[in-house]
């Protein structure tokens, strides 16, 4: 069995004026400048809340000391990290690991269940643009004004409140880009540095560079970075399923939409309770229509849902028409908030977090390393006892100074040779060439298991092990 497509004949006569009404697809669109309307409402007033106490940790976290340790600073050339009165060394990298694995699960749990709440009302790239926007608004005026604006000729007033407005993003954006690197610089030396030009180069790139990023992500580029530049906004429909409550339009209640008076009866008019105001559109910071369906545009801020809920406050009609909800639950069926890949997102990160918080409670502040020297098997030495090199590293990483009386066990007679306690300064790696000898009525084997022990005279509980080989003569017959 075969099929046909039909081809449409083309009249060479007609086909002129058929070019003049076919439509136009461009691959390629100039930008639209989104005008952003301001509403108030619950959810406004949530991201406010998160807006303010995650600016606030941004930028008072660098300045505060607790016992003349900064709270967070993470100190490059030194190789420490100090956070919350902790100090990680490079050696704690698995810490880091495990922290970014906990945030990838933790955002993947969060998705499953509620869509993109996280970008929504934490991601700094809508935090940074919300307070863009809330400068823009105060200087420039409502989305009217703004659209008024920027199509008027240039004149005195649209200069004066351009400049304004830039003049305050810059101002905003360097106070950013000088507070993210003082918590690699200290702030404090960074802010005098800067200002009586005795910075280095790099402090003053690096200020630079995030001044110019938060500038341009925030108050240009804005949906943009959204739309095309985040890999979130791509990836995120393989964790969504019918029971992920998102911000979701209503159309079995909202259809047929259109426009009526307050008075109008829409059962009368044939008319859902949507009344086709375009408010939901005017509000969105990236523009979408949220009654055409889920988007992947749609960064869940919910801005949206406060818009729809005030006309419906306005038309005496039940809030909700645009809410969070599943699509099992618009489409009548019965939602569920724990399912197998909640069940799974979740236990892998209830295990994250806690093989975390035990590796930290079991942290051990110091580390003993040991590596037998492969250049020699072994050697006699001038009393007649059997040798074998080492490199010993010790490496502090307490808040304190540490004392460290080395011993090595495993063999009858064996011990370190012209062994003496050696200090580590906090935060020091010592690599220490090491030699151990050994009766050779000792060596049994030529291959025989030691262990190094460490023990620190400063803190008595500090005791660090580790096995090596020690290496002899083949005895045969033994």
């Amino acid at each position: 069995m075969t099929s046909q497509i039909p081809v449409r004949q083309i009249d060479p006569a007609t086909d002129a004026s058929n070019n003049k009404k076919s439509a136009t697809v461009d691959l390629y669109a100039s930008r639209k400048k989104i005008y952003v309307k301001e509403v108030k409402g619950l959810f406004q007033r949530i991201r406010t809340v998160s807006l303010w106490a995650l600016m606030g940790m941004y930028f008072l976290f660098c300045w505060i000391s607790i016992d003349g340790q900064p709270l967070i600073y993470f100190n490059l050339p030194a190789r420490e990290f100090n956070l919350f009165s902790a100090t990680f060394y490079p050696q704690d990298f698995i810490l880091l690991s495990g922290m970014l694995i906990i945030a990838a699960f933790g955002l993947f749990f969060v998705t499953t269940l509620f869509g993109r709440v996280w970008c929504g009302y934490t991601c700094p790239q809508t935090v940074w643009t919300f307070i863009f926007m809330w400068v823009e608004e105060r200087i420039e005026g409502s989305r009217n004004r703004r659209i008024k604006l920027d199509k008027s000729p240039n004149s005195a007033e649209k200069i004066t409140k351009k400049s304004l407005k830039h003049s305050a993003w810059l101002l905003i954006a360097f106070a950013t880009g000088l507070t993210f690197v003082g918590y690699f610089y200290p702030v404090r030396e960074l802010s005098t540095d800067l200002f009586t030009l005795q910075a280095n180069g790099w402090a003053y790139f690096w200020t630079g560079f995030f001044t110019l990023a938060t500038y341009l992500n925030a108050g240009w580029m804005r949906e943009q970075v959204c739309l095309y530049m985040c890999p979130y906004a791509r990836f995120q429909s393989v964790m969504y399923d019918s029971d992920t409550r998102t911000v979701a339009y209503d159309p079995v209640r909202g259809e047929p939409r259109g426009g009526r008076k307050k008075s109008a009866s829409k059962e009368e008019l044939g008319l859902g309770d949507c009344i086709d105001c375009g408010m939901c559109v005017q509000v969105c910071p990236t523009g979408i229509d949220i009654r055409d369906g889920l988007q992947y545009e749609c960064i869940g801020c919910a801005l949206c849902i406060d818009a729809c809920d005030e006309v419906m406050d306005k038309m005496n009609y039940p809030r909700g028409l645009i809410r969070y909800a599943t699509e099992n639950e618009l489409e009548g069926r019965p939602s569920k908030l724990l399912r197998p890949r909640t069940f799974g997102y979740g236990a892998a990160l209830a295990f994250m977090v806690g093989a975390l918080i035990f590796t930290l409670l079991t942290r051990v502040p110091a580390e003993l390393d040991v590596e037998r020297d492969r250049g020699a098997l072994y050697r006699m030495n001038g009393k007649g006892l059997i040798e074998n090199s080492y490199t010993v590293k010790l490496i502090n990483m307490s808040e304190v100074p540490q004392t460290f009386e080395l011993s090595v066990t495993g063999m009858n007679t064996i011990s370190i040779v012209d062994n003496q306690p050696v200090t580590v300064a906090s935060g020091e790696d010592r690599i220490l060439p090491t030699v151990v000898e050994v009766s050779p009525e000792a060596v049994e084997q030529s291959n025989t298991a030691i262990t190094f022990r460490a023990e620190s005279t400063t803190d008595e509980s500090l005791v660090l092990e580790t096995e090596s080989r020690f290496v002899g003569p083949n005895r045969p017959g033994r």
